[in-house]
């Protein structure tokens, strides 16, 4: 296998080293804690509504918030809003959004502190999923020009101290970077660097990287190599996390604990968004939570680990196990747990368990409780002289994750094929709590391949709640489907209908579909490209109308909202005949 690299410690917890980027007096990067900011989903052009949702974002812990900015009268309202803003003693930070209209970049950075800029649309036009087929030749001059049109607006923000978010989405590629990589983890990477590399030899220091897309998995994998990349060639912006489209309720905590706590956890990321179709102001809660319970981590005592031969940081794939019944082998993750919700295994296994340290090798036990420092050479051999076997592995540590990670490795170094059930004990006062920690911790090792099976554990918590919170962690990382995924933007200014309502009416419309990944996307920004991840699309097209799309391919054009949750109906039901 070829394995990739990595100067991460999957082990020990510390945060990757940055430059420090300064946002109008909010410092990212460096030695700073994790920065958490949200976006309005009002309209840039109505001050009074943005100020007052402004507010209540700040008002609950968000350090930053970012605004759309269609067009160059919404970027100039910006100054008004900023105004309004600090007369009322609020000096937040305001990051404008930008997409395909690289002169409306130039005028924000005259009145926002920060200025995102999307390389899929910046100087590229509008994607069509086109294949373009570039000479060499053709291809660096389209880079030229990207070039003199980025120094230009890099000029701008460097005479007025302003910071650059070059914020890639998997959904918005442009053709060019589709047409010469392809819908890949490469193509996206590129995408980001060719930004990157500008600001780099223009020694334009203030800028914060982003890579979203709605695959947890794939966004995770991508920032790896990003961060790979960049260490490459010298680069060492912070980076801003997020899950794009993640949805709502608890299916969007989850997803959206399980990519951005897998990075935080190799200490990647400096400031976050937690995408939610809800008011902006309940992100911020969800991301304190989540970068306060992972940075503790840096209090841990150390753990001496390898990295197991094979394993591919950037593209993990499943640790090979022998099957033992429903468990391990080619079968998909179980959820062991109480009598409800179909569980795979009931948890009185509980009573089964033999601790490792009083193994009898004569035993006929299947389920072995172990944890990482009972692997000594001795109980390594008794492992090793038993066949049908469970290992159900639990950690204590500050740092579970990484002692977790330990433990599974050291099974692969030494040739152990048994299936690892991972055991996660808490004790959280409420639910959202525990969804937020169990994602950041189970989440990022089943993207690494390391597990067979979860089992959760929360006194007060109910077995229903427990399954449902295991189940969802698995369709988060694309490891068990049992339910229909939506893949749901947040909403912004550039929204075309009532987002969280129509959310709701397709939830309520579609859930019995088992399997299906459903996009409800506000605008046609992402839109069209975060198609290629859905089944089915409904994406805003204009005030008050709808297109529908089969993957990235439009099928209906412009239906009156009134009618388009209908006609979506139709179309799944058209395509079961």
């Amino acid at each position: 296998m070829n394995t990739k690299q990595t100067d991460v410690d999957l082990f020990n917890y510390s945060r990757r080293n940055t430059v420090e980027v300064n946002v109008g007096g909010v410092l990212i990067g460096c030695n700073n804690p994790v920065r958490v900011q949200s976006m309005t989903n009002t309209g840039t052009m109505d001050t009074d509504g943005s100020v007052e949702q402004v507010l209540r974002i700040v008002a609950k812990g968000g350090e930053l918030v970012r605004l759309t900015t269609q067009g160059n009268r919404e970027a100039v309202n910006m100054g008004n809003i900023k105004q309004q803003l600090v007369a009322r003693g609020c000096n937040v930070p305001l990051v404008a959004d930008v997409h395909f209209n690289a002169a409306v970049a130039d005028t924000a950075a005259h009145y926002a502190d920060k200025v995102r800029v999307n390389p899929g649309n910046y100087v590229d036009a509008a994607r069509t999923f086109k294949h373009i087929d570039y000479t060499d030749e053709e291809y660096a001059a389209e880079l030229v020009r990207l070039r003199e049109r980025f120094v230009a607006f890099l000029n701008i923000c460097k005479a007025e101290g302003k910071a650059v978010r070059v914020g890639v989405n998997h959904g918005s590629l442009s053709d060019r970077i589709m047409s010469r990589y392809g819908d890949t983890p490469s193509g996206v990477v590129e995408s980001c660097m060719e930004f990157l590399r500008i600001c780099r030899d223009e020694k334009f220091d203030n800028v914060v990287v982003s890579i979203k897309t709605s695959n947890t998995t794939m966004m995770v994998t991508t920032v790896r190599r990003l961060v790979r990349v960049m260490a490459e060639e010298g680069i060492s912006y912070p980076l801003h996390l997020g899950v794009t489209e993640a949805g709502d309720a608890e299916d969007g905590r989850i997803k959206s604990a399980v990519g951005i706590g897998a990075l935080l956890a190799d200490g990647i990321g400096d400031t976050l968004r937690v995408s939610l179709a809800e008011a902006p102001e309940n992100e911020i809660p969800v991301a304190k939570e989540l970068a306060e319970y992972v940075a503790q981590r840096s209090q841990q005592p150390a753990i001496e680990a390898a990295v197991a031969p094979g394993f591919n940081y950037e593209e993990p794939v499943r640790r090979k196990t022998r099957a033992f019944g429903i468990i391990g082998g080619d079968n998909v993750p179980v959820v062991v747990g109480g009598e409800v919700e179909n569980p795979d295994i009931a948890s009185d296994i509980a009573a089964a368990l033999v601790p490792l340290v009083a193994l009898d090798n004569a035993s006929d036990t299947r389920f072995i409780a172990v944890t990482y420092s009972e692997l000594t050479p001795d109980n390594i051999a008794r492992i090793k002289s038993l066949k049908d076997i469970v290992l159900v592995a639990s950690s204590e540590h500050i740092n579970p994750v990484g002692e977790l990670r330990a433990l599974v490795h050291r099974l692969a170094i030494e040739g152990i094929d048994a299936p690892v059930i991972i055991r996660r004990s808490y004790n959280e006062a409420s639910i959202e709590a525990l969804r937020i920690k169990a994602s950041a911790d189970l989440g990022v090792l089943l993207i690494d391949g390391l597990v067979d099976g979860l089992w959760i554990e929360n006194p007060g918590v109910s077995d229903a709640d427990l399954n449902a919170l295991a189940f969802g962690i698995l369709q988060a990382t694309r490891q068990r489907i049992s339910k229909t995924e939506y893949i749901a933007c947040p909403g912004c200014g550039r929204t075309m209908y009532d987002l969280q309502g129509t959310l709701a009416r397709i939830k309520a419309a579609t859930a019995h579909l088992k399997g299906l990944k459903i996009g409800v996307m506000g605008c046609i920004v992402n839109g069209p490209g975060e198609m290629a991840d859905a089944d089915y699309g409904y994406v805003g097209a204009a005030r008050g109308k709808v297109s529908l799309y089969r993957r990235k391919e439009c099928v209906e054009k412009n239906i009156p909202e009134d009618e388009a949750i209908e006609r979506l109906l139709q179309l799944i039901e058209r395509d079961k005949e």
